[in-house]
């Protein structure tokens, strides 16, 4: 199920947050958006899930326009917000059950029960998630996002914070993830584009300054490192 973006746009008055911008995700590569702090990156994701509304353009998941469609869509997507919205007095395993009993699933305890596997929540699974650290925290935040089996996941900065071995533990868990999924990561840190993405696009000012595959790019701008180029195209 890929994610297309045609001519997508939010303006604020005078200020163009995101320009006009067009570009395609597809399953199994992992698409890393890139840019600096303000670019825009964040507004792009919101608009893609459906919490903002474009000033202009369009975006489809999986043929379906996200404007005309967006319950329809939601159920499709899984989406990690940048400042993880977790209700911090609920339990992890009670959280999970929670949200999975908001998108209707059969047999909620079971696939709560994969979900804490497959994120390693187990030892953690009956602690108040206000209790959590902060690398934990995100593994909360990505079963909510993968609990009801969505095709496409959108994560806002899913490493942000995290100590070296909870970045291990979360970047081997979106690699697995996005062997059979659409996967937009959006991220202001080049290793972390290097690490998972097959896919980047840069953004500038609200602007897409490069859309290729990571070698692609490379080979373009030969002899410079992804953070080299990135400080090129993002003066």
């Amino acid at each position: 199920m890929s994610v297309v973006v045609k001519n997508l746009a939010k303006h604020y008055g005078e200020q163009k947050a995101v320009n006009q911008i067009s570009f395609e995700a597809k399953p199994g590569r992992i698409l890393g958006f890139l840019g600096p702090n303000g670019a825009g990156k964040s507004t792009t994701m919101k608009m893609l899930t459906g919490y903002l509304q474009p000033t202009s353009g369009e975006a489809e998941i999986a043929g379906e326009n996200i404007q005309l469609e967006p319950l329809k869509v939601k159920r499709l997507i899984g989406y990690l917000p940048e400042n993880t919205p977790l209700y911090t007095d609920m339990y992890v395993r009670e959280f999970l059950g929670f949200v999975a009993e908001t998108y209707g699933l059969k047999n909620t305890a079971q696939r709560v029960e994969e979900v804490i596997k497959l994120v390693g929540l187990t030892q953690e699974q009956h602690k108040k998630i206000g209790m959590l650290s902060k690398g934990y925290k995100q593994r909360v935040g990505l079963a909510q996002a993968i609990i009801h089996q969505p095709q496409v996941l959108i994560l806002d900065e899913p490493t942000s914070g995290l100590d070296p071995n909870q970045l291990s533990d979360i970047r081997a868990l979106i690699k697995n993830l996005g062997k059979d999924k659409t996967v937009i990561i959006s991220t202001h840190i080049m290793q972390e584009v290097e690490a998972l993405c097959d896919d980047v696009i840069i953004i500038d000012r609200g602007n897409l300054v490069a859309n290729s595959s990571i070698e692609e790019l490379k080979a373009k701008y030969t002899g410079n490192t992804l953070e080299d180029i990135f400080r090129k195209l993002t003066k």
